[in-house]
């Protein structure tokens, strides 16, 4: 069976969207941080200044990984399967921890990304 190049097509439509809603989601923990290091006493400031920095360059990372789709050149894709593979991982980690809440939209998204980078690019 070969894959049509219309499969590609909406494979590379669909990273960019996914990748973009990740690195947004990502965005939106640094804001949340932030905020929550101004409204209130952290305990470890150097730690939450890690997972800070850490966050943004996960956002912008996912957000060029993005940009190479769009581009469609290849420069993309690894970081894109890395990351997504790193969430599963991680999804895995939080539902058997019993954060369901998190874990399985994180599964899911991560999964459903992993997919769509996989098959986004071709030669």
């Amino acid at each position: 069976m070969k894959i049509t190049d219309s499969f590609y097509e909406n494979s590379r439509r669909a990273a960019i969207w996914l990748l973009r809603i990740e690195s947004s989601i990502l965005g939106g923990i640094v804001i949340y941080l932030l905020l929550a290091s101004v409204f209130s006493t952290a305990t470890w400031p150097s730690a939450l200044i890690g997972e800070i920095v850490f966050a943004l360059i996960g956002a912008a990372g996912l957000f060029f990984a993005s940009v190479g789709f769009v581009r469609k050149r290849s420069y993309g894709r690894a970081p894109a399967v890395l990351a997504n593979a790193i969430a599963v991982g991680v999804s895995y980690y939080m539902i058997s921890g019993g954060l369901l809440a998190v874990g399985i939209p994180l599964a899911l998204l991560g999964a459903t990304t992993f997919i769509a980078s996989l098959f986004g690019y071709h030669e």
